[in-house]
């Protein structure tokens, strides 16, 4: 249920179907709408296809119904299901019960990518040394479209395999009652209001991944959090009495482990830190930990170019306030911001402040423009803020003004601190726009 314009339901129609099952292909949107992810299946034969649209007939006669984690809980297609004694799980669900390796879990408002993907990079660099007791590591989950069912095969159980799990994802663990080994957050600040309906519930959904973790004499187990942070100090607490807990910290990496690390501003040295809290706790120590050619992932506070002076950077996967926050808190040098987007109905206030506090020039557009406008405004500090604010159509627009006002030694940041669906089809498309406009300054 819910293939999705980005293939988001391919590796689960891929691996029910290569398991011989009858299998239907359901999602809201036609054809042309997902044309690319059907040219994902054009290989397997067999495949129903009820497009543009649900078919109550199918949930009412489905023993499984795999959704995508988009879908609401709520949804009546799903409650038909129930009704009529199918199974509802996930893609990840059915991953967590099959997949023999050890399992890592990250999640977190902020961070939760990086964190995945700087856990990986220094478990797959340190593959075959002594000491490290895995043979091979595995990366999925919400990070990019690798796949996870597809390659169940090939993975074995003396391997390990790092998850970025989303709240649209972990709120299905209780479906199964079932979650990793290991599990790490990150931080957890206001997000998907709109989808969970409150800020306890959206931290409900996220507890789950600590909630259902499994506790195996056979395997290393253990919880990571962030000192930095409220509600991971909160769990910490709450947990030592029934697990291993573990605090990180950017304060507590040596200068071997950071040596070398090229992403900015202490928010990655927190990833960093609870990364290598992860690698530390499976053997590998401070001399094998390598970050040196860990690269930024793409639209995550990326420096793009440096043009007249001026250092161009774009972090579009900033869909929070505090992501914002974090992003204009890693600069020394003067910041032109551009941002605003999707309305997730979350409170700007916080981050009115920071920007009134903190930048040079903030280029608003979106649904949101207007409330971070506000909020700027009404800051506690605004009256002595120097803060110039501008209102953009698009972003062509938005980066004709931020070239206006930049001078040489400022950087430009795109850190929406909201979501894309206003205006783009996700952050990437959202990233792409603004590094062809800015590519073309050159």
């Amino acid at each position: 249920m819910g293939l999705g314009r980005f293939g988001g339901g391919l590796d689960s129609a891929k691996f029910v179907a290569c398991s011989g099952a009858e299998v239907t292909v359901t999602d809201i949107q036609n054809a042309d709408d997902i044309a690319e992810s059907l040219d994902g299946l054009s290989g397997f034969g067999g495949i129903k296809y009820h497009l543009g649209g649900h078919v109550e007939k199918d949930f009412e006669q489905a023993d499984i119904v795999i959704v995508n984690p988009a879908v609401l809980k709520n949804n009546k297609y799903l409650k038909i299901a129930k009704e009529n004694g199918a199974a509802v799980t996930t893609q990840i669900n059915i991953f967590l019960e099959k997949c023999p390796a050890l399992l890592i879990g990250i999640t977190g408002s902020n961070g939760k990518s990086t964190t995945a993907a700087l856990t990986y990079h220094i478990l797959k660099g340190a593959e075959g040394n002594k000491g490290v007791s895995y043979r091979k590591a595995w990366l999925g989950g919400n990070i990019g479209d690798r796949p996870l069912l597809c390659v169940l095969d090939q993975i074995q159980t003396d391997d390990v395999v790092v998850l970025e799990l989303s709240s649209f994802q972990t709120d299905y663990f209780d479906k199964t009652a079932l979650s990793t080994h290991m599990a790490l957050l990150t931080n957890l600040t206001p997000n998907h209001i709109d989808r969970h309906g409150s800020f306890q519930d959206y931290c409900e959904a996220k507890e789950k991944l600590f909630t259902y973790q499994r506790i195996d004499p056979e395997r290393r187990c253990g919880c990571f959090f962030c000192r930095d942070d409220r509600i991971g100090t909160e769990w910490h607490n709450k947990y030592k009495q029934l697990r291993e807990c573990n605090f990180f910290c950017g304060d507590d990496l040596s200068d071997k482990i950071k040596k070398g690390f090229k992403l900015v501003g202490r928010a990655n040295l927190n990833d960093l830190a609870g990364a290598a809290a992860i690698a530390k706790s499976l053997g590998i120590n401070d001399e094998i930990i390598n970050v040196s050619e860990f690269k930024p992932l793409s639209h995550r506070l990326e420096f793009v170019l440096e043009a007249d002076g001026v250092r161009w950077y774009n972090d579009s996967k900033s869909t929070t306030p505090q992501s914002l926050c974090t992003a204009i808190e890693s600069f020394d040098s003067p910041v032109i911001l551009i941002a605003g987007g999707y309305d997730k109905g979350v409170s700007f206030d916080q981050m009115g402040a920071e920007i009134a506090k903190r930048c040079k020039t903030v280029i608003l557009m979106g649904q949101t423009a207007k409330s971070i406008e506000k909020a700027i405004v009404n800051a506690p500090d605004s009256a002595g803020s120097n803060v110039r604010i501008h209102i953009a159509g698009d972003m062509a627009e938005a980066v004709c003004k931020a070239r206006q006002d930049a001078e040489f030694g400022d950087c430009v940041v795109l850190s929406p601190g909201c979501a894309s669906y206003d205006m783009f089809d996700n952050y990437q498309q959202r990233g792409a726009e603004f590094v062809r406009m800015i590519k073309g300054l050159k």
